[in-house]
């Protein structure tokens, strides 16, 4: 990988590879990816969070205390 890492990069930057394992001692020990890969899995992974934290949230609703979006939106005029 230390000889060709320009070529290597080139390949994932260029999205002829949309990623490269880099191994180490015949084991994986790092991908490669480009910045657009990564911030788009990273995007993903808030999205994925936010909605498991909203289905939590849900079952634990009381609904004698939740307030209506117009009454907060009221609240903050």
């Amino acid at each position: 990988m230390a000889r060709t890492f320009g070529a290597r990069l080139k390949e994932v930057t260029s999205g002829e590879a949309t990623h490269l394992v880099i191994f180490k001692d015949n084991e994986p020990a790092a991908v490669l990816v480009g910045v657009e890969a990564y911030q788009a899995m990273q995007d993903e992974l808030e999205d994925l969070r936010a909605e498991r934290l909203a289905s939590e949230r849900l079952l634990t609703l009381d609904e004698a205390n939740t307030v209506s979006l117009e009454d907060m939106e009221a609240r903050f005029r």
